[in-house]
């Protein structure tokens, strides 16, 4: 039996710990595997408003990248993930944020992705609440997936959606300019 309990013991010390980063009290994943792919956490910060913390958001990448632009225009698999931390942030307040971030992304011209920001407004059906996990991943073969809480609510397609939508974050004019400074760390 003690041989047993030492060679079970060795077994676990050997196995390597799922490395975390602490953002704020938000254990990340220092990697995700998207599909077929393994993405690394390229950086993580809070979103802030009126001096409250509302999400603590993360960004994931098939390789480490500060270029806000190149990010954003990449047909390559990635992924943003909103770790709620407010109950500040209301369904209807996420659906103005994202709205008003595509406004920002794309200079006032939502007219030709109108359909997709539609499509992504309708993915937010239910309550957001403290605690939540939003994520909005892009793959080159199914565009955005979107999902909460890791249920997947449905996917877009189109590489310009993608490239507003990630430019609400890494844009010229991003929600929080702190924010995409830790994401692009």
């Amino acid at each position: 039996m003690k041989k047993i309990l030492v060679f079970l013991t060795v077994c676990l010390m050997a196995m390597p710990a799922m490395a975390t980063l602490n953002v704020r009290g938000v254990d990340l994943p220092t990697s995700i595997t998207l599909e077929e792919d393994t993405l690394v956490l390229n950086g993580a910060g809070t979103r802030r408003r009126a001096m409250m913390n509302l999400y603590v958001g993360a960004l994931y990448l098939q390789e480490k990248n500060s270029n806000a632009t190149a990010i954003i225009n990449a047909d390559a698999s990635m992924s943003i993930r909103l770790h709620i931390t407010s109950g500040m942030i209301t369904r209807e307040r996420m659906l103005d944020a994202i709205n008003e971030g595509f406004e920002a992304a794309t200079g006032g011209n939502t007219a030709p992705i109108q359909t997709q920001i539609d499509i992504l407004n309708g993915f937010f059906s239910d309550e957001i609440k403290e605690g939540d996990l939003i994520e909005l991943a892009y793959t080159p073969t199914r565009g955005v997936i979107m999902s909460k809480n890791g249920a997947t609510r449905g996917s877009i397609e189109g590489l310009d959606f993608k490239k507003a939508l990630f430019a609400i974050w890494l844009g010229d004019k991003p929600a929080d300019n702190r924010l995409k400074r830790d994401m692009l760390n």
